[in-house]
């Protein structure tokens, strides 16, 4: 009979080969290696989204204007040359919303309102309309008082509902805050 039939050859001193060790070595490698990338991914990744989520929640407003994408799923128009704009964008499953304030002259205050196919007429003297759950999400303090003037869009689905409020203590540079809320 030849070697092949009575199994896998002795080594030197009856010892078998090494190969099987390297083999089991190169097995448990190829499996534990890619495992530990896999759970180390995990962990930074589930870091990194607490990190993001944290760091939303406290800062708030971002100063600055929002995208062009954002200003237009949020139906959201910033007049030229506004003053201390900021912004904040909060998204659920329910409800998404986008919150703006900005400094205007009177004029831009007119476009403005002429973008949501209205105008000064129909701000109702004395009301905030931005309930105090909203306006304390991003630290707004609003009216009441006479310079208060708010009003609300409502607008068909998908289109964003839009609650304005504004302060015109300083007539030549009202001062606008708005909420926009898409319901999806």
């Amino acid at each position: 009979m030849g070697r092949g039939a009575e199994g896998p050859a002795l080594a030197a001193g009856g010892e078998r080969p090494r190969r099987r060790w390297t083999t089991a070595l190169v097995v448990f490698l190829l499996i534990t290696i890619p495992a530990g990338y896999l759970v180390i991914s995990a962990i930074q990744s589930r870091a990194s989204g607490e990190n993001k989520a944290e760091g939303a929640s406290a800062t708030g407003l971002t100063e600055g204007w929002p995208t062009r994408v954002q200003r237009r799923i949020y139906d959201v128009w910033i007049p030229p040359a506004s003053a201390d704009v900021a912004f904040y964008e909060t998204n659920s499953w329910d409800t998404s919303a986008m919150y703006v304030q900005f400094i205007t002259s009177a004029e831009g205050l007119d476009r403005f309102l002429a973008t949501l196919r209205t105008d000064r007429s129909a701000l109702h003297q004395g009301k905030v309309t931005i309930d105090t759950e909203h306006a304390g999400k991003v630290g707004w303090r609003l009216g009441p008082g006479e310079d208060w003037a708010g009003l609300r869009v409502d607008q068909k689905d998908p289109e964003p509902t839009l609650d304005v409020t504004v302060d015109l203590g300083n007539p030549r540079h009202p001062e606008v805050y708005l909420v926009s809320t898409v319901t999806p």
